[in-house]
């Protein structure tokens, strides 16, 4: 063969099913063959969503976590006929299977091979046949039956299999007309058990998918309904699963096909360990083979043959052959999304089948220990919660070598990646003073223990011998996400631990070494009153996404991080309500009156102290008296490579500084924005308009504009002749903070341990009952405050 004949070939080939001339171009046309090879590796420079597999075709042991289904390259959809059929069971769901179809198809144009086994033509060829049957009727009998006793017709019970050739062709018909809209080609192919007990017949089978899947196109496979012999029960060969339904059939093509990946959709979550719908049904996140003897299972769902242990029964099958299971709902988009497609991302979707059970308790175990354990935490004494955290302050000074050389492990590694920026680098490193630091705060907290949970806040006598309190409770289970900031680990774990609090957390893998140690002294501590579990260290590779989904778990999430970190939790957050900021855009506004040496050393620190904190100032507003005065010359002197101007201050310059994109930027860096304002009124307004209500500053000696600064900005921290970065726990005398809130309810500006207590009602009666208070009953109401002092006990009135 000429070199030009292979390398034609080779074109054909790699680039079979493309829209390009290639099969045009003959072996004497060598100009064409380069032009049409330009073209193809322009295409494909262009052609960013494109994903590369590495062992494309490759097949052995099935994936072991969630996150690796990221990888996989042939996938067969399984759809149940609960999915696919109405809720009348007469007809398609289109709406649903629309969505299914889209995600196929895109899973498909992203170089995936994918295959559908789909139920659904008994339902549509009953749809079609009962139809046929009305149309059949008399057109005289129609007409003189009139509207209501026509629509009360009695028809005929129809066979399943007739349903089935009948609906079949429709039902092709329909997923191709589908699919072209994705310009997804496709093709139908009909078996029974039969073909798989045939050497040759399944060898053919085989052989048809993979060229069509060679073709670029999806199979859409279903058992030939019309004609297949009813289920045998009990009639597995060893080894080999009978074709019973299409759970079954579904497993034995993933195997037969070596595909990495097969998703069954139903119309349940998931597997639960009892029938879905009883009280005490748990949710299977991750199904193991050795975990069969713990499940006990329901009825069939409305429509189909198969049921939950069939699907279970096919699901190990697969897996025992190789192939990644996950069963999931795909009849609610509104809980589900797009089921298939997050699933292939690696969401925490539907129940996954794994082969490897991890050492360690999975993510929604330690949310339950921590759970338990943290009731029996904030039912403890204060002195004891007290004492948990002055030992844990103990331990950081103590074991300070052990900590500081898991921290230099962290830097080694983070530093030799080189992905992190000079300021993340900060944040991660720990030192001897940083230690020292965090113990003295967490004293701090141990004293504020003494006088948090149980606190009654208010007192109220509502009738004799009726009394009303409200007390402080904890909040229940906290998640807090922070990046690499390891110091950040003993701070919340000691508000929680104050507070009565569980508390899960999940740091950045980039402080991985000391956020391990530095949780081992943590529970050390806790172990000391017996409530280890109480604060749990998520170390799984559980994306925080699929944490946020836990809403029936955790009760309040709280971002330590970047205002992207929390821009995406919130969004992620499925229930469950965040605490934290979505942007530091902090603003200095400099009066007409302001100290020359007070606007130069607040302005200085507020930028330059430590510019990647969410308290650092983003905009420095400027009076307009203030323009070309020697304080002003003092402040571009002090700013000069760090200054965006505003659109207005851009016009009273000559030559000016790069304009700001936007004058709500958060720059995190060496670099502000400057603006000019003609008053505190105006100040106020575009803090109003452009901040993000979380720490803003005015520098005046006039203390009236102070006042009115103070009073009408609405951010949650506002301060006069100070700097913004004192908007910080440990500076407020908080002991830490558990991050910065800019939230119209509850706690705002740095969270302490205030921050994360509610309150409950207690009503201690003496056999009162609301009839007592109707209009002929015995008694009346008070209503009366008490002092919240007054002690509990022996404080009812014995008259």
């Amino acid at each position: 063969m000429s070199a030009r004949a292979f390398l034609l070939a080779l074109l054909m080939w790699q680039f079979k099913g493309c829209d390009y001339l290639v099969s045009q171009v003959t072996d004497g046309c060598w100009g064409g063959l380069l032009l049409c090879l330009t073209r193809i590796i322009n295409e494909t420079k262009s052609q960013k969503n494109i994903l590369v597999f590495s062992q494309v075709g490759s097949h052995g042991s099935s994936f072991a976590h969630r996150s690796e289904l990221r990888q996989a390259k042939r996938i067969v959809v399984k759809l149940g006929s609960a999915v696919v059929t109405r809720g009348d069971e007469c007809g398609l769901a289109l709406g649903r299977l629309a969505s299914i179809v889209e995600q196929v198809a895109m899973l498909q144009n992203q170089g995936r091979e994918m295959m559908i086994v789909t139920s659904g033509a008994v339902a549509f060829g009953k749809q079609r046949l009962r139809h046929e049957i009305l149309l059949s009727q008399s057109v005289r009998q129609a007409l003189h039956s009139g509207h209501n006793q026509l629509k009360d017709m009695s028809l005929p019970v129809l066979e399943a299999r007739a349903c089935a050739a009948a609906g079949q062709s429709g039902l092709m018909a329909l997923y191709e007309a589908m699919f072209t809209q994705y310009s997804t080609c496709t093709a139908q192919v009909l078996v029974t058990n039969l073909d798989f007990h045939d050497d040759e017949k399944r060898q053919n089978l085989n052989s048809t998918l993979q060229e069509l899947l060679r073709m670029n196109i999806v199979p859409i496979i279903n058992t030939n309904d019309a004609v297949v012999p009813p289920p045998e029960p009990n009639s597995d060969l060893q080894g080999v699963i009978s074709i019973k339904d299409n759970d079954s059939l579904a497993a034995r093509l993933a195997v037969e096909m070596k595909a990495d990946l097969l998703i069954a959709l139903s119309d349940v979550e998931g597997l639960y360990d009892s029938p879905p719908g009883t009280d005490d049904a748990k949710f299977i996140d991750i199904f193991y083979p050795g975990d069969q003897q713990s499940i006990t299972y329901g009825t069939k769902s409305r429509v189909g043959i198969g049921g939950m242990e069939a699907k279970v029964k096919a699901a190990l099958w697969a897996l025992q052959g190789g192939t990644s299971v996950v069963i999931a709902n795909g009849t609610n988009p509104k809980v589900t999304g797009h089921v298939i497609t997050d699933i292939v991302e690696g969401k925490k979707v539907g129940t996954f089948f794994s082969e490897i059970k991890p050492a360690g308790p999975t993510v929604e175990q330690q949310t339950e220990m921590s759970r338990n354990s943290g009731r029996t935490l904030a039912s403890l004494h204060p002195d004891q919660r007290s004492e948990i955290i002055c030992h844990l302050a103990e331990l950081l000074t103590e074991r300070q070598e052990e900590i500081l050389a898991a921290n230099k492990m962290d830097m080694d590694l983070a530093v030799n990646a080189g992905h992190l920026p000079p300021a993340m680098l900060n944040r991660l490193s720990l030192s001897p003073a940083k230690l020292n630091s965090l113990a003295i705060g967490l004293r701090q907290i141990s004293v504020a223990a003494q006088d948090s949970v149980g606190r009654v806040l208010r007192r109220t006598r509502v009738a004799h011998n009726l009394e009303l309190e409200q007390v402080t409770v904890p909040i229940g289970v906290l998640l807090v996400i922070f990046e690499a900031r390891p110091d950040c680990l003993p701070q919340v774990s000691a508000l929680a631990i104050a507070s009565g609090n569980a508390l899960l957390l999940k740091g950045g893998k980039e402080a991985a070494n000391t956020n391990h140690v530095l949780h081992k002294l943590t529970q050390e501590a806790l172990s000391m009153h017996g409530v280890k579990e109480a604060v749990q260290l998520v170390s799984t590779r559980e994306e925080v996404e699929d944490l946020c989904r836990l809403d029936k778990m955790i009760d309040l999430i709280v971002p330590r991080g970047s205002s992207q970190l929390v821009r995406d939790i919130q969004r992620a957050a499925k229930g469950i309500p965040v605490l934290g900021h979505s942007e530091g855009i902090c603003h200095v506004y400099v009066d007409a009156n302001a100290s020359i040496d007070k606007v130069l050393k607040i302005v200085r620190d507020s930028k330059c102290d430590y510019p990647a904190a969410c308290n650092a100032m983003e905009t420095l507003l400027i009076h307009r008296d203030i323009l070309r005065t020697p304080l002003f010359d003092q402040i571009i002197d002090m700013l000069r490579t760090e200054i965006h101007a505003g659109p207005r201050f851009a016009s009273y310059l000559t030559f000016s500084p790069s304009e700001a994109k936007s004058l709500r930027t958060e720059y995190g860096d060496l670099e502000c924005c400057m603006e000019v304002v003609d008053s505190m009124q105006e100040a106020v307004d575009h803090i109003h308009k452009y901040g993000s209500s979380h720490t803003d500053v005015i520098i005046t000696e006039n203390e009236d504009t102070a006042e009115q600064f103070l009073q009408q900005l609405d951010s949650a921290c506002v301060f006069w002749n100070a700097s913004s970065r004192f908007a910080d726990g440990y500076r407020f005398g908080l002991g830490a903070e558990v991050g910065i809130s800019t939230a119209r309810i509850h706690a705002r500006g740095p969270v302490g341990l205030e921050g994360l207590l509610t309150t409950k009602w207690v009503l201690r009666g003496d056999g009162h009952t609301v009839a007592d208070f109707s209009e002929h009953g015995t008694m009346k109401y008070l209503h009366e405050n008490q002092p919240v002092g007054q002690p509990l006990a022996g404080q009812r009135d014995s008259n």
